[in-house]
């Protein structure tokens, strides 16, 4: 890649990260596209002509997000961790870009466009739902999760944590290590335990 082509990137990262910062913060209606070539530091015309559209960019910036995210998660599965703090990474989401969204910018977003709701469920069915799967069978083999427990429980179980955290009831839990330790405890050995 020459000079010119990594000013370029440098470039639309910039717009990604402004226009992602702005969208979380203030919702994709309220945000123009003046607002983000500011917070950028670009022209308006850089933008459409990197992206096109405000709506494109939007589309743009999840699926970088997604990728990124899916990356984080693949890297986690592949490292030297202990299955169960993988999994806790999982669960936690504190690796993920997708975390640092406001969870009503991202409802609001999922039920206003269509093409993004489209994206957003091939992405979860095709790529996460697979990830999680290889993290179960890894589970599986080394003997952490129980044989006769199956992949499609184990995935529902994991994502009616996962969708409960963004619920008003667990706002602010993270702010409580001990609070959010028993939690974890919970989800891992249930009320009985090992």
């Amino acid at each position: 890649m020459d000079g010119f082509e990594r000013r370029k990137e440098r470039k639309k990262e910039n717009i990604r990260k402004a226009a992602l910062t702005l969208f979380s913060t203030y919702g994709v209606q309220k945000v123009s596209v003046s607002e983000i070539a500011k917070k950028a530091k670009v022209s308006q015309v850089t933008i459409y002509n990197y992206f096109g559209s405000k709506d494109e960019l939007l589309r743009d910036v999840l699926l970088t997000v997604m990728n990124s995210t899916l990356q984080e998660y693949t890297e986690a599965i592949e490292s030297d961790l202990p299955f169960t703090e993988k999994l806790q990474l999982f669960i936690s989401e504190k690796t993920s870009e997708l975390a640092a969204l406001n969870p009503d910018f991202l409802n609001s977003m999922m039920s206003e466009d269509p093409e993004i709701r489209q994206i957003a469920n091939d992405f979860v069915k095709n790529k996460f739902y697979p990830l999680m799967l290889k993290l179960i069978e890894k589970g599986k083999e080394e003997g952490t999760i129980k044989h006769d427990i199956s992949n499609e429980a184990i995935l529902l179980y994991i994502n009616m944590f996962r969708g409960s955290k963004h619920s008003d009831a667990f706002q602010g839990l993270e702010h409580s290590q001990r609070l959010f330790q028993d939690i974890t405890t919970l989800f891992f050995y249930g009320l009985i335990g090992k």
